[in-house]
């Protein structure tokens, strides 16, 4: 799907409608330009609070992505108060 966008005022371009669907792109949205072989590369970006910023860290994503696969498996202790728990961790 090529399509020809104009450079506006102060540098700014509008995406066609159908690649904004497709991507969904929506106004407002950040956008992180990269220079490349072929030209310049446009990528949707999400910003993140700072304070949340470590669950994105690969070695979390790393983590969550182990405790799904045992959630999964079935490996894993239902406790019926929160008392319960801290015992069988002291246990």
């Amino acid at each position: 799907m090529n399509k020809l966008v104009y450079v506006k005022t102060h540098g700014q371009i509008t995406l066609p409608m159908g690649l904004r669907k497709i991507f969904g792109i929506d106004e407002g949205d950040i956008m992180e330009a990269k220079k490349t072989k072929e030209g310049i590369l446009l990528k949707p970006k999400a910003v993140v609070d700072k304070s949340q910023a470590y669950f994105w860290t690969k070695e979390w994503q790393e983590k969550e992505k182990e405790a799904d696969q045992d959630y999964k498996k079935g490996r894993y202790k239902k406790f019926k108060n929160a008392n319960d728990l801290i015992n069988d961790l002291h246990s």
